[in-house]
C-alpha cells in the first residue's frame, strides 16, 4: 500500500490502524516538503474554462488560471442512501446512519443491522462483533447462516417501524436496535459546471459519447480511467485521480501521477481512437458480465477484479516508458530502468491477502504480532517481503484457512 518512494516506518504492523496510516501520509508530505503548497481551509468552489486556461475560485475569493487541473477530491465523501422502503424513518428517528459516520461499535444497542458486502461493512461487522450480542449482516445475494453472535442475511427489502426488517428471501429479524448503512458513496464533483460533466448517466454506447457524464457511479468516458474523452476541451488538460474501487490506492495514484505529467508534457501521446476502441472494448466486456442496465455498468465501470489493478499499473508505466527524463533527476536515478513494472511480490502477497490477515489478527490477539514485525524494514522493503512470507508459511503450519465465511468476520 505504500508509494513507491517513501516506505512505512520500520516496526510497522502488518496491517496497519487508520491512525497509522494518516502519520505516514503526513510524514509522506512533511518529507518531500509538499505542505508549503496544501491550502487547508480552502475549498473549491469552481473550475471553469476559459479559452486555453482553467479558472480556479476558491473559497476566499480568489481566482487562479491553470494550465492543468488535477481533480482529486476523492468519493468517499457524499453517502449514498438506498431507497428501501422504511428506510426514511429509520434515518429520521436516529435509528440508522450511515457507514461515514460510523465511529465506533460501543452504545448501539443488542442487535445491529450492518448493510453492504464492501470493506467498510466487512470491517463493521467484525467489529460490531466485539460490543453487540448479536450482528445481523446483509449482503446481495447471500444465504442464511448464523456463525457464533454474526448473523448473515440477504438484502433488505423492508424496514418497519417496529423494529423488524424483511429481507429478499421473507425472513425477518425483529427487535433491531440499530442498522448502519454501508452502502457506499456518491461521485461528485461540485465546482464542475455541466459545460465539464453533465450529471446523468451517460447513454447506452455504442457510440461514444461526445460529452463527459458523471452517473455519481463513475465518470464516462474516461481513457485509462484519468483523462476525458470528449470534445469541448484537449483531454491532457484535466486528469481525475483515484476514482478506481478495490485497488491498493497509494501505488495506483502514484502510477496514474506519472501518466498525466507524462500526457500534459508530451501533447498528442494519448491515441484518442485506440483510446476510444479500449472503452468500447470494457463496455462490451461488463455488459457481458453484469446485463446491460446501464446503472450496472456504471456501477462496475471503475472496479478492478482480482489482478487487473497490477495490469492497470504496467499499463501506466508502459505508457509514460516513451517519457522518462520528464521528471527530476533525482527521481529518475531512483527509479532506474526497472520502475514502472509492479514485482512479483505484490502479486504473491495480495493472493494471499485473505490467509495473511486471518494469521495476523491471531497473532495481535495472541500479543506476537509486535514481535514478528519489530526492526522489520530497517534493512529496506525486503525485510517485509520475507516476513509476510514466514507469516504466510506460519500460517500453513497452523492449519488456517480462510473460508467465505471467514471474510465477513476479517
Amino acid at each position: 500500500m505504500a508509494f513507491s518512494s517513501y516506505s512505512f516506518p520500520p516496526s510497522t504492523s502488518l496491517f496497519p490502524h487508520a491512525n497509522v496510516v494518516q502519520r505516514y501520509l503526513e510524514s509522506y508530505a512533511e518529507h518531500f516538503r509538499l505542505l508549503a503548497h496544501i491550502h487547508l481551509n480552502t475549498t473549491v468552489t469552481s473550475v471553469t474554462r476559459q479559452s486555453s486556461n482553467w479558472n480556479v475560485t476558491l473559497s476566499n475569493g480568489q481566482i487562479f488560471p491553470f494550465d492543468l487541473v488535477i481533480i482529486c477530491n476523492g468519493h468517499y465523501r457524499i453517502p449514498r442512501y438506498p431507497d428501501t422502503p422504511g428506510i426514511a424513518h429509520w434515518l429520521s428517528s436516529g435509528r440508522a446512519l450511515h457507514s461515514a459516520w460510523y465511529r465506533h461499535p460501543h452504545n448501539l444497542g443488542d442487535t445491529v443491522l450492518v448493510v453492504g458486502a464492501g470493506p467498510s461493512g466487512q470491517d463493521i461487522s467484525s467489529e460490531m462483533c466485539t460490543a453487540a450480542r448479536t450482528v445481523i449482516h446483509s449482503v446481495s445475494g447471500a444465504t442464511n447462516e448464523d456463525i457464533g453472535n454474526l448473523k448473515k442475511r440477504g438484502r433488505v427489502s423492508r424496514f418497519y417501524e417496529d423494529g423488524r426488517v424483511m429481507f429478499a428471501d421473507g425472513t425477518i429479524e425483529a427487535d433491531i436496535n440499530h442498522c448502519i448503512l454501508a452502502t457506499g458513496y456518491e461521485v461528485a464533483f461540485p465546482f464542475l459546471s455541466p459545460d465539464i460533466v453533465r450529471a446523468s448517466a451517460p447513454p447506452v454506447v455504442p457510440p461514444l459519447p461526445c460529452e463527459l457524464y458523471n452517473s455519481t457511479y463513475s465518470v464516462f468516458p474516461l481513457a485509462k480511467h484519468i483523462f476525458p474523452l470528449q470534445s469541448a476541451f484537449p483531454p491532457e488538460s484535466i486528469a481525475f485521480l483515484g476514482l478506481l474501487v478495490r485497488v491498493a490506492p497509494f501505488p495506483v495514484a502514484e502510477a496514474q501521477a506519472r501518466a498525466v505529467l507524462h500526457a500534459f508534457a508530451h501533447t498528442g501521446s494519448l491515441d484518442p481512437m485506440a483510446e476510444a476502441v479500449d472503452v468500447v472494448t470494457r463496455y462490451q466486456e461488463l455488459k457481458a458480465q453484469v446485463g446491460e442496465s446501464p446503472d450496472a455498468i456504471a456501477k462496475a465501470w471503475h472496479r478492478f477484479e482480482a489482478m487487473q489493478q497490477f495490469e492497470y499499473r504496467d499499463m501506466l508505466y508502459d505508457f509514460v516508458s516513451a517519457g522518462e527524463g520528464i521528471l527530476s533527476p533525482v527521481w529518475e536515478r531512483r527509479v532506474g530502468s526497472e520502475y514502472g513494472k509492479v514485482p512479483d511480490w505484490e502479486k504473491e502477497a495480495y493472493n494471499n491477502k485473505d490467509v495473511l490477515r486471518k494469521a495476523w489478527v491471531m497473532l495481535e490477539k495472541s500479543g506476537e504480532a509486535e514481535q514478528w514485525v519489530k526492526g522489520v524494514g530497517e534493512g529496506g522493503p525486503y525485510e517485509w517481503i520475507d516476513m509476510m512470507r514466514k507469516v504466510v508459511k506460519w500460517a500453513q503450519e497452523q492449519g488456517i484457512v480462510v473460508k467465505e465465511t471467514d471474510k465477513a468476520r476479517l
